[in-house]
């Protein structure tokens, strides 16, 4: 049986192995995933044992999504974009790094019947977050893809990192000068119930606005959104079983559907 694990610390909160297995009962794939918690200085060790004891590939969440970056022999064009590696496969004495968040995060609008070609799309936020799901957005061909950052300069150093001019950087007081289509919540606020400084003139009756946090309720930034009009809200619980779909088909060839699994881990928040 192919063995694969997802490394994290914190780790007991992940839903990744819950994914895996509906994902593995689903396209009748006998495979067997846990999770692990590691330390940065063990990491890269633990990794090389999992290889040598058989292992076929692994997820990585925070804080080893850089030093999985690091010790990957080859990478996808997308890690490289993103600066950070969440999926890794093994094979041919290989270790394969790809970033598949990007690719869950757009996938996740499209099935909730979100256009982005076209558009007009604020990202807020600099960090890891959202330089990983930059390249995915602009594949889909926007109008332009604005990065609202508290410090300007960290936004700007950010598009540096990619030769596109639908890019551009501006503070969250310029937010008060924007009407967009899209806004995508990058930003760590909602982990501590807070609200990024968004002008409300940002939104209007048409705008999607979408976090990539979930929760059993909706999230602070979510809540304000509906009640500032927003077209729609949705949180980021789909891009989680997104990112990990994308996981699944490069591991085992075949691609699974990720609504059923998405309607069962809203039920068990629900339940929660």
């Amino acid at each position: 049986m192919d063995s694969y694990l997802v490394y994290g610390n914190p780790i007991a909160q992940s839903k990744s192995p819950f994914i895996h297995q509906m994902f593995a009962q689903q396209c009748q794939q006998n495979i067997e995933y846990d999770k692990r918690c590691s330390t940065e200085n063990e990491f890269t060790d633990e990794v090389h044992r999992f290889i040598a004891n058989g292992g076929k590939g692994a997820n990585v969440t925070a804080p080893f999504k850089e030093q999985a970056m690091q010790l990957s022999d080859e990478l996808s064009v997308r890690a490289k974009a993103a600066g950070a590696v969440n999926t890794l496969s093994f094979s041919n004495n290989i270790i394969f790094g790809d970033n598949t968040d990007g690719v869950g995060l757009v996938n996740d609008l499209i099935d909730n019947n979100i256009t982005l070609t076209g558009k007009s799309i604020l990202l807020m936020g600099a960090g890891g977050a959202a330089r990983g799901v930059i390249q995915p957005l602009l594949e889909q061909n926007p109008q332009q893809l604005i990065i609202v950052n508290r410090t300007l300069e960290k936004a700007k150093q950010l598009i540096s990192h990619f030769n596109d001019e639908r890019l551009s950087a501006i503070s969250f007081e310029q937010t008060a000068n924007i009407n967009v289509d899209v806004i995508i919540n990058a930003t760590s606020a909602s982990l501590s119930a807070k609200l990024p400084p968004l002008s409300v003139s940002a939104i209007s009756p048409s705008t999607v606005c979408y976090d990539m946090v979930y929760g059993k309720e909706l999230t602070p930034f979510l809540v304000w959104c509906a009640d500032n009009n927003a077209s729609k809200v949705i949180d980021g619980l789909g891009m989680l079983v997104g990112q990990a779909a994308e996981s699944f088909y490069q591991w085992r060839g075949v691609r699974p559907d990720p609504k059923p699994v998405l309607l069962a881990l809203r039920e068990m928040l629900d339940k929660s």
